[in-house]
């Protein structure tokens, strides 16, 4: 399979590494339509992309179609998961003849891309996301035109808040209980900036203090509200890490003050 490069941020290439490319030992949601799939059906192929100087290391799933190009889902995994948390999903669809890319965040889990944990932050998971969009748009297996989000919790608010960046790279997001909380959950936690430590516990993962930096006054609804192709946003309504308050629609105005989104977080929001 041929990848294209690209120069700078978000260039991507075949990886000869073969590490933990097999479906063996994958996590995540397990369903019967897609454990019993054939592997001839798709092929894997490990992908690299370059971003900000580090590697976003992650796995493609190609259809075995007689086509040239194909839609392509880009799979966001959760804090501390991995490209393994969204394999299911990849295969699922690699059998129905759509493409999927699971990658692993730079510092946010797994153990093959670059960067620290206390290096991590919300902002620069949308940067992966943003260098993943670049680089897929011209793998030779993609068709640029069809090119869908999925992300996971904390990956499904960097995959919104990509979206509305580059709203001419994604035709299409499915956000599975977003983190949009991230924001109120750090306030609860620190009154100040000045009581952030250097590194802190976060959801039970070890961040540092450029986590906290990176929202502390940052408006997610605010920017997010701007992405006005199709959603389809999946939350359940006994979720204890991410209250589906958080996944209630934004205000007409695409914005959202700190009042409306205390009233997300205590399951009071009064939007449409």
């Amino acid at each position: 399979m041929l990848i294209l490069l690209l120069s700078g941020c978000g260039s991507g290439q075949v990886s000869s590494q073969a590490e933990d490319t097999s479906d063996a030992g994958e996590q995540g949601v397990s369903y019967t339509s897609w454990e019993d799939a054939p592997t001839n059906e798709y092929e894997r192929e490990a992908i690299t992309v370059d971003c900000d100087g580090q590697t976003v290391w992650g796995v493609a799933y190609v259809p075995k179609l007689d086509r040239e190009k194909y839609p392509l889902v880009v799979c966001a995994h959760g804090l501390g998961g991995s490209y393994k948390s969204c394999v299911g999903y990849a295969r699922l669809l690699a059998t129905h003849g759509v493409a999927a890319y699971c990658f692993d965040f730079r510092g946010g889990g797994g153990t093959h891309s670059d960067g620290d944990s206390t290096d991590m932050t919300l902002m620069t998971e949308v940067a992966d996301v943003q260098a993943v969009l670049a680089a897929a748009r011209q793998w030779d297996f993609v068709d640029p035109d069809r090119v869908v989000l999925l992300g996971k919790s904390h990956g499904g608010a960097a995959s919104a808040i990509a979206a509305a960046r580059r709203p001419n790279d994604v035709c299409g997001m499915i956000l599975i209980y977003p983190g949009f909380m991230i924001h109120d959950a750090i306030h609860e936690m620190y009154s100040s900036l000045d009581e952030v430590p250097d590194t802190f516990t976060f959801k039970g993962h070890k961040v540092g203090r450029a986590y906290a930096e990176a929202v502390w006054d940052y408006d997610v609804y605010g920017e997010i509200g701007s992405y006005a192709k199709p959603v389809l946003l999946m939350h359940g309504d006994q979720d204890k890490i991410v209250p589906v308050s958080y996944s209630d629609s934004s205000p007409a105005t695409g914005t959202a003050s700190r009042a409306s989104r205390t009233r997300r977080r205590n399951g009071t929001s009064s939007t449409t």
